[in-house]
């Protein structure tokens, strides 16, 4: 049984990674995120009534959605999955790989960062504000085109960790329901990990959720990522060099590695002041300025994404086909 169990986990790991690969996120297709932040909407609404409690009650508020959300996100694929098994292990392969499909983001990130690119190309300054304005937390509205550049390049490389390698991760540990229970923490913290007035205490309890599970594969993400930038001829040295001296240049102690390995190895200066909600946000630069960063960067940046995803899958399969020699 664990040698089926296993041959179905790595078959549906390769057969998700394709699918995401060839297809991304088709806006018609159901999608379990969306159900995680509708869950997420109505608890926060329910407990709407703690926003003007203590800090502790704010703070216990936000642990009990976390449960919520967390057991029910993995409690669901993990039925299925079961259930599907007992029907036939060819179902449980077929909805697995499925689940494996959903929970991965390189296609659908490298398709948005390239509207902004194709914006910037035709020099529609406006149409390229509004399409990393999708992608972006930041105020976008007064962006010139390299900070529009910039702030399309830090999504790439931050969220190779968060959108690929992070959810490789945990479904190579704990099959889709442990990619399920990554996401809820993740979309949590993108709804309610904020540190303003209103999620301060809130959101604690997901921010903190997200910081610790995005510690290990964040630093996994940013050595591929040098690898990778090996691999496409970029400057692998700088990119190892940047990412010792920068990796924590960032409030969070996850968001700068990957970052810093993309700017090392483009020979660009990312990160630095911006303006949230109309407020200037002061935030230290990672990397060097060495030349202005362009729409082509943009590109370059989904070729590190692309090759540092392919090479998290080989090394995968590879740790997953040593497991499974383990059992026969």
């Amino acid at each position: 049984m664990p040698v089926l169990y296993l041959s179905i986990s790595m078959l549906a790991l390769l057969t998700g990674f394709l699918l995401d690969i060839c297809f991304g996120d088709p806006h018609w297709l159901p999608h379990p995120v969306r159900w995680m932040g509708a869950l997420i909407s109505v608890l926060e609404k329910a407990m709407k009534g703690c926003f003007q409690k203590s800090k502790a009650v704010q703070r216990f508020a936000g642990v009990c959605l976390a449960i919520i959300v967390t057991l029910t996100s993995t409690a669901i694929p993990l039925g299925i999955l079961i259930l599907a098994h007992w029907i036939h292990p060819a179902l449980h392969f077929v909805i697995a790989s499925v689940f494996c499909y959903q929970m991965l983001a390189a296609k659908s990130l490298k398709t948005e960062s390239m509207k902004v690119y194709d914006q910037l190309e035709q020099h529609n300054i406006e149409g390229a504000r509004k399409a990393v304005s999708m992608i972006v937390g930041r105020d976008t509205a007064n962006l010139t085109e390299e900070q529009i550049a910039k702030a399309a390049v830090e999504t790439v490389a931050e969220n190779t960790s968060d959108g690929v390698i992070a959810p490789l991760f945990f479904m190579l540990i704990g099959g889709a329901p442990l990619g399920f229970f990554y996401k809820s923490v993740n979309t949590m913290d993108s709804m309610i990990g904020y540190r303003n007035e209103h999620y301060q205490y809130f959101g604690t309890a997901a921010a903190k959720l997200d910081d610790i599970l995005n510690y290990i594969p964040a630093r996994i993400s940013a050595y591929l990522m040098i690898l990778a930038a090996f691999f496409a001829r970029y400057d692998s040295k700088e990119a190892f060099r940047v990412y010792r001296r920068d990796k924590h240049n960032h409030a969070s102690p996850n968001s700068a590695h990957t970052e810093a390995v993309c700017a090392g190895a483009l020979h660009i200066q990312l990160a630095g002041d911006a303006y949230y909600f109309g407020k200037l946000h002061k935030k230290p630069t990672i990397g060097n300025a060495d030349r202005p960063i362009e729409a082509k960067d943009i590109c370059r940046a989904n070729h590190l994404l692309y090759i540092t995803s392919c090479i998290a899958i080989v090394v995968e399969l590879g740790l997953k086909s040593l497991l499974f020699l383990c059992f026969i």
